[in-house]
């Protein structure tokens, strides 16, 4: 019985931590942004103001569903790891629907690569547009142009190289926009590895098919790729590329093996 009341409270406690997320967002567009935009002509001191709300405003999320029991979080490590990082791409592993919630919520200067989905969902559309995050639906040239001049600015840029989330159980698929972008900018690669155990919030799954347990979710930040060997030794940017996404691959799949082991 009382197994049965904590996982139909977990349920309960999912179900209103989404609908808690969807309204703040909408709350955040329609009194929050608003303000900040009406306070703040110049764009960069308005750009500024909005990612650190949404990094605050994430990072008391993080705070809410651990609290209802949904998740323990491990997220210290990776904090003091991040802290005062500037100018750096950042990239994950995407096993879970709040990955890039928690990675936001540990860095006060943070960029991201968007999907053109984000861009049109009722809820969140003013927050990324606001924080003027960078669409990935744009001429390739310009999405480059516009990463450097993030990462010029000092912002941290958080890309998924998966583009989805991972399927469980199955081997890593990346794609090369991580590795382009690296190439391009010539911008080294600070690795974050995500955890979470059990699987909950994966790609197949609804929101409401919880693990039988509490998740135990956890990051931590791994040694630096290095991009220059991979420009100087290859003939065009369109090898290194592939390169350095094989590396990434490799560094991934090495460090989720780690995770594996130490759990048996």
């Amino acid at each position: 019985m009382r197994y049965r009341l904590n996982y139909l409270w977990r349920v309960f406690a999912t179900g209103l931590s989404f609908t808690t997320f969807g309204l703040g967002g909408l709350f955040l567009s329609i009194f929050v942004f608003p303000f900040i935009k009406l306070m703040n002509p110049d764009p960069q001191v308005r750009k500024r103001k909005a990612r650190y709300l949404i990094h605050r405003s994430w990072n008391f999320f993080i705070n809410f569903m651990e609290s209802l029991g949904i998740f323990t979080f491990h997220l210290e490590e990776a904090r003091q790891q991040l802290e005062g990082v500037e100018g750096k791409v950042i990239i994950a592993n995407h096993p879970s629907l709040i990955d890039v919630v928690a990675l936001i919520s540990l860095i006060p200067r943070a960029d991201c690569v968007v999907k053109q989905g984000l861009w049109n969902n009722f809820f969140l559309k003013r927050v990324v547009r606001v924080a003027d995050f960078i669409n990935n639906d744009q001429d390739v040239n310009k999405l480059i142009e516009n990463c450097k001049r993030s990462l010029e600015e000092g912002y941290n840029l958080v890309i998924f190289p998966e583009g989805t989330r991972t399927v469980p159980n199955r081997p890593i698929k990346l794609q090369r926009g991580a590795a382009n972008i690296a190439v391009r900018c010539q911008q080294n690669l600070l690795p974050v590895i995500i955890d979470c155990n059990p699987t909950t919030l994966t790609k197949q799954e609804k929101w409401y098919q919880i693990p039988p347990r509490r998740a135990q979710f956890s990051m931590r930040v791994v040694e630096e790729i290095d991009v220059s060997p991979f420009i100087h030794n290859e003939k065009n940017e369109s090898i290194a590329a592939r390169r350095l996404t094989e590396e990434i691959k490799k560094v991934f799949t090495e460090e989720l093996a780690k995770n594996e082991s130490d759990r048996k």
